[in-house]
């Protein structure tokens, strides 16, 4: 055999099993798809609560709930957020991150499907722990994808979920009783109707952990450092961080319309007042992350935030109906803070392992935190029949993440804090 020969045969094999790069194109066209799985399933991580609050009377005169199942259902999103979460970077290095958001997916949309034919309030409690338990998964596994497969794009590709989600959480509060009379009139229908968004969320994710597969991205990566999160004190503070918003995003969706019918505004206004305060969060969500990414120091990002959050609890304080759109407003604002440490999230590591575990840790750590401040806020405000501590409480915790964001925000990586 002559060498010319066979360096032909060494070619041909060589161009048998080692895969040939994607066309840019077809590279561009990918990323693209990917972009929007990530939109559609961001969409679907919040409707499962935002859809039930409205209805929630409904749903317990038919199922006989009373009041402490009904108080165990309004907590189970922190929960499961929190307990669950810490799961997902394990099922990742098992699975691929593809394959488990996709799973999670599945969860959502059966668990919301399901649910809407529950039979009593046990079985509604527990189908809803399985959809709550797929959003746990898919909340905590949106970073790990954006730093795996955009990691020139952090920014934008976190704007363009966080927004997403913010979106998908103020069209399902919005829409969720005007949609279920729609419907006819049962919340079953109306509660149910949600599923198909998940459906379409998990044929997208379906197809791209189909992709992965075949081109062999999906597989978890071989070897790397061991990262001990709890050694990192960056984790610690993001984690902080992320709890003292999510407790403040949490007080103003459960308490806000209170406060504004307190101060003679109807209820009817104080309802649109609360969502223009969840629809301003939609396009900061976009522009935020992508300004923070392009920062040294996104501590200045999240101090800003905090001073609008902080005026607006002085303003609900003070004179609640004396300029209630502008401390909606700022409120709305302030609790951009959730897609600003989503960002940090991608920052603060290296690797996709790190990330993995950097946004376990901070989400379950956050949402556990965040579980007894909304219930400490009724507390208060039955004690004292008025909004002044509740109000001060609050100012007291936003001024600690003021603090808290300005150290996080800071230009370094957990890994080099092993």
């Amino acid at each position: 055999m002559s060498a010319d020969h066979a360096t032909d045969t060494r070619e041909s094999a060589t161009d048998i099993h080692t895969p040939k790069p994607a066309p840019p194109a077809a590279r561009v066209r990918a990323r693209w798809l990917l972009a929007l799985a990530l939109a559609v399933a961001a969409f679907n991580l919040r409707p499962a609560v935002a859809a039930l609050g409205p209805q929630l009377e409904q749903v317990r005169q038919t199922l006989h709930m009373n009041a402490g199942v009904a108080g165990l259902l309004t907590a189970l999103p922190s929960l499961c957020f929190a307990l669950v979460g810490f799961a997902a970077p394990g099922l990742a290095r098992r699975l691929g991150p593809a394959i488990t958001v996709c799973l999670g997916m599945a969860a959502i949309t059966l668990g919301i499907a399901a649910r809407s034919f529950a039979p009593n309030s046990a079985v509604f409690l527990l189908l809803s722990a399985l959809a709550l338990a797929g959003i746990a998964v898919s909340n905590v596994l949106m970073p790990v994808l954006v730093k795996r497969y955009f990691p020139d794009r952090i920014g934008p590709i976190t704007g363009l979920y966080s927004m997403s989600l913010a979106l998908g959480t103020s069209v399902a509060a919005a829409v969720a009783v005007p949609l279920t009379a729609a419907l006819g009139g049962g919340w079953r229908v109306g509660l149910g109707v949600w599923a198909l968004a998940g459906a379409l969320a998990l044929a997208l994710w379906i197809f791209q952990a189909a992709t992965q597969r075949r081109e062999g991205a999906a597989a978890p990566a071989a070897g790397g450092t061991r990262i001990r999160i709890t050694r990192s004190r960056t984790a610690w503070l993001l984690g902080v961080f992320f709890g003292l918003q999510a407790t403040a995003a949490y007080a103003t969706l459960g308490w806000l319309p209170q406060i504004f019918q307190d101060a003679g505004i109807s209820a009817a206004r104080s309802g649109v007042l609360l969502a223009v305060t969840m629809a301003v969060g939609a396009p900061l969500a976009f522009v935020i992350p992508s300004l923070a990414a392009r920062l040294p120091h996104q501590g200045p990002v999240a101090a800003v935030l905090a001073s609008c959050g902080l005026a607006a609890y002085a303003g609900l304080a003070f004179a609640p109906a004396a300029a209630p759109w502008v401390w909606a407003l700022l409120l709305g604002v302030a609790n951009c803070s959730f897609p600003l440490v989503l960002t940090m999230i991608g920052l603060r590591t290296r690797t996709s392992e790190g990330v993995a575990k950097l946004s376990a840790f901070v989400q379950g750590l956050g949402y556990l935190i965040s579980v007894p401040g909304p219930v400490l806020i009724g507390v208060l405000y039955q004690r004292e029949h008025g909004w002044y501590g509740p109000l001060a409480l609050l100012a007291g915790l936003m001024s600690i993440q003021l603090v808290i964001g300005l150290r996080a925000g800071r230009p370094r990586q957990i890994e080099d804090e092993m």
